[in-house]
């Protein structure tokens, strides 16, 4: 049996889902179907406030205008905890360089001592916050959209859970008591000839939900290997899995491939939904119907994970990486691989290893 494969991203409206009456089990299952064949859809009648959008994205515009000089008060090398502002190339993506410029924000904790262990706590922490008078308002407005995502893509994991064959709450109870999501606000340049705004990759997640700013250059590798563009549109989210689902899913649910390449100025948002780091990444209790799925499918038994930071040093690049059993660790792993000069300013001793918990 040949992997299924796709030519376009479907778009699923919510209302499915919402309406008084609506079958939910049929739209649960046709939701895994289009998760499993495609890993990429585009998200209509969410109900996330046009006002709120437009809001958002105006924010955005403005943080990344700001002087240079004011965005480097918080630059991504001040922090630990790999969070804030990083400049064109800053981010490598398969040992590439990514062509865009991005701020990175992730759930508040307490940050844990910096000896502690497993190493891969060290990522739970404070953000980089400009200050108020700099940028007015813009701390509460990044709250309120991460608030927004949080509850949305809440309700798309029960709703894939449902389609799965498990209780509605298998998620969220899974997530644990400290979840850590991050938030990329990105700006990208037009790409220079033969580069990538960001590289091909797998998201490392659960599920992402991206706004696009009215600007192509998403791309989703389909089975053929064919780029599928990702046509944005101004009332939608596209939705994506990451590799924490194909884990736990036994590989029946795989993060696609995909990549940015622009050829003007593009602005973009990408929330990604994550659970407690201490969380197990155990497989899920499927019914085996699953499993035979995979097996009779090239695609998603022959589907891989992102090479850590050591594989890539040692020549192995690509999804030729192994699952991980703990979500820090898969974390751990993107942000070593992703950040060597952060990890050079702050953990000098891993500086050419990702460290193992």
């Amino acid at each position: 049996m040949s992997s299924p494969s796709f030519s376009s991203i479907p778009v699923v409206s919510l209302d499915g889902w919402r309406r008084a009456g609506a079958d939910r089990q049929a739209f649960a299952d046709q939701l895994v179907r289009v998760c499993h064949e495609v890993g990429f859809f585009t998200l209509v009648d969410h109900d996330i406030d046009p006002a709120a959008i437009e809001r958002w994205r105006a924010m955005v515009a403005r943080f990344f205008a700001l002087p240079e000089e004011t965005k480097s008060l918080i630059e991504k090398h001040r922090s630990r905890h790999f969070r804030g502002w990083e400049r064109v190339g800053a981010e490598l993506t398969d040992n590439r360089v990514d062509y865009r410029e991005q701020l990175d924000l992730s759930t508040e904790y307490d940050p844990y001592p910096v000896d502690v262990e497993p190493t891969y706590l060290l990522l739970d922490g404070p953000n980089q916050w400009l200050p108020e008078g700099t940028f007015p308002g813009y701390r509460n407005v990044v709250l309120d959209w991460s608030a927004q995502m949080k509850s949305l893509a809440d309700e798309l994991m029960g709703i894939l859970a449902v389609g799965l064959g498990l209780a509605p709450d298998t998620f969220e109870r899974a997530f644990g008591e400290r979840p850590l999501s991050l938030l990329k606000m990105i700006s990208y340049p037009p790409t220079p000839p033969g580069e990538a705004g960001v590289n091909s990759h797998h998201d490392a997640g659960f599920l992402t939900l991206l706004l696009q700013h009215g600007v192509s250059g998403l791309q989703a590798l389909n089975p053929d290997d064919e780029w599928i563009d990702v046509e944005p549109r101004p009332d939608a989210f596209v939705v994506n899995l990451g590799e924490m689902l194909q884990s736990m899913t036994g590989n029946y649910l795989v993060a696609t491939t995909h990549r940015v390449i622009t050829s003007e100025p593009r602005q973009s948002s990408a929330y990604f939904h994550g659970p407690d780091l201490r969380s197990s990444l155990a497989p899920l209790g499927l019914n085996p119907s699953f499993a035979e799925a995979v097996t009779a499918s090239p695609r998603h038994r022959g589907a891989g994970f992102m090479a850590r930071r050591d594989q890539l040093l040692d020549g192995t690049s690509g999804t030729r990486g192994a699952p991980v059993s703990v979500f820090g660790e898969q974390m751990w792993n993107y942000y070593v691989r992703s950040y060597p000069t952060v990890v050079a300013a702050h953990y000098p001793s891993l500086s050419r290893t990702p460290a193992q918990p």
